[in-house]
């Protein structure tokens, strides 16, 4: 058997015999002749069906051959004639000369069409039979631009000497801005693990535990009502540093995020990246995600960066007292240090908090975290909060920082939306393998749905029905 080569490869291999793998992305009849596109991995091929060329088995099986079957094809590469060449394919100089056909699977009638672009295919459509919409050209592209754009920051960060470590996905409840998912606990009945809205807490016991340079590619969880550009979970770049401020930190992310997406061949609208004030965001957009394109520059899919700081620590809640606007766990600006101790002016004391926006989207946020036990305590008396319940909720990190707490401060970026921003896509759906349905349920596969008796049992948990 011969090694099989991929269909990009075939135009380096004019007049060799060669072996190829993939699916028929088309057919068309040309009277006794007939031209098969087959599609793998690297793109599309064009193959030659002329029956006198092919064996006695290979012969039976032509007129049975559909879109979407799977085919092993030994052939000849030949060189297209000048006419014939079609510049619109990578591989548009070159056919191959079927001599042998395989089918290795055939294919029911897909339920849409994948050679064309799917978006106008309704959601549940395309959902139920998502490893048919990831076969699409478009969804083939944005996949691997999101595999690309995570490799460029990984190999960044490894070169400025970032550490990779995975936290736990099983952890305790804490607040965080949205409500936990939580997993019932079999071994201790009638208590449960929550799953991390972020690795918040873990990547700051990190630094306590003298990593200085830590980054993950984490996976993230909230239970909040779906909308076009978020959903249950996500994926974020989650970076933490030692000892820096916030410029060093800004600064850092700034470099990582030019270097991947020039990198990946995009243009920048400016840089450095501009930074306005949130206040001043609100005054001048109205908003603190904004888009500073032109509608030339719209067009041209330019991506216009800008950093949002000085955001309020804390918002009234509905019952006229106080929470946090991004998370606990910031430090307030050096001169709002002693206010948030006292728990004075707290309507105007500003946090170390940054937001990175991108053509509309934020596209990562994060802070300079307390590292004082006594700051993340006051940020936690402002809310309300009595010293039993801080302790309940933070204690582990509180006592943590009883042994030599360096200052440092990080961010998270999310994956999907610096996806959406390179491909210009609305919809997180376009950039995620295996996207929730807009009701919340998993594509594909019939998720969330109920547990046997016997399950529910052995957990301790009892289920009421619907009222």
């Amino acid at each position: 058997m011969k090694q099989r080569i991929l269909a990009a490869e075939t135009t380096g291999k004019v007049g060799e015999e060669i072996e190829i793998c993939g699916w028929v992305h088309a057919r068309r009849n040309m009277g006794k002749v007939a031209f098969l596109d087959i599609r793998d991995r690297s793109g599309i091929v064009q193959v030659v069906v002329v029956p006198k060329e092919l064996d006695e088995v290979s012969k039976s099986l032509i007129e049975g051959i559909r879109p979407e079957f799977v085919l092993q094809i030994r052939g000849t590469v030949q060189a297209r004639g000048e006419k014939q060449i079609n510049a619109n394919m990578k591989t548009g100089t070159v056919e191959v000369l079927a001599t042998s056909i395989v089918i290795l699977n055939r294919s029911e009638t897909p339920p849409f069409e994948i050679d064309k672009d799917t978006l106008g295919v309704s959601e549940d459509v395309r959902l139920k039979y998502r490893y048919l919409d990831l076969r699409s050209e478009r969804l083939t592209h944005h996949i691997r631009l999101r595999s690309r754009f995570v490799q460029a920051c990984r190999e960044f960060l490894f070169q400025r000497d970032f550490t990779e470590i995975e936290t736990p996905l099983l952890s305790q409840a804490t607040p965080e801005g949205s409500r936990d998912f939580v997993v019932p606990s079999r071994l201790q009945p009638g208590k449960f693990f929550a799953l991390p809205q972020s690795p918040q807490q873990y990547k700051q016991l990190l630094m306590v535990a003298g990593f200085e340079r830590y980054f993950q590619i984490a996976r993230a969880l909230r239970d909040e009502d779906p909308r076009a550009d978020r959903g249950f979970e996500h994926t974020q770049i989650d970076i933490e540093m030692s000892f820096v401020d916030r410029d060093q930190v800004m600064q850092m992310v700034e470099d990582m995020m030019i270097h991947a997406v020039q990198t990946l061949g995009f243009t920048i609208k400016q840089v450095p990246f501009p930074r306005i004030s949130y206040q001043e965001a609100m005054e001048r957009y109205g908003a603190d995600k904004f888009d500073l394109r032109t509608d030339e520059e719209k067009e041209k899919r330019i991506l216009a960066y800008a950093w949002v700081v000085d955001f309020p620590f804390f918002e009234k809640t509905e019952n006229g007292g106080w929470t946090f606007t991004h998370n606990p766990f910031s430090n307030p600006l050096p001169e709002f240090r002693d206010d948030l101790l006292n728990g004075r002016n707290v309507e105007n004391i500003l946090t170390s908090q940054y937001d990175l926006v991108c053509n509309g989207y934020e596209s990562g946020g994060g802070s300079i975290r307390a590292h004082e036990a006594e700051v993340l305590r006051a940020t936690y008396g402002v809310m309300g909060y009595s010293d039993e319940e801080t302790e309940a909720s933070v204690g582990h990190i509180l006592e943590a920082f009883k042994y030599g707490a360096p200052p440092h401060g990080g961010i998270g970026l999310g994956v999907e939306r610096n996806i959406m921003n390179l491909t210009g896509e609305s919809y997180l759906r376009e950039v995620v393998a295996f996207p929730m349905t807009g009701s919340g349920n998993t594509s594909v596969m019939h998720a969330p749905g109920p547990l046997p008796k016997a399950v529910t049992d052995e957990l301790g948990l009892e289920v009421k029905p619907n009222q």
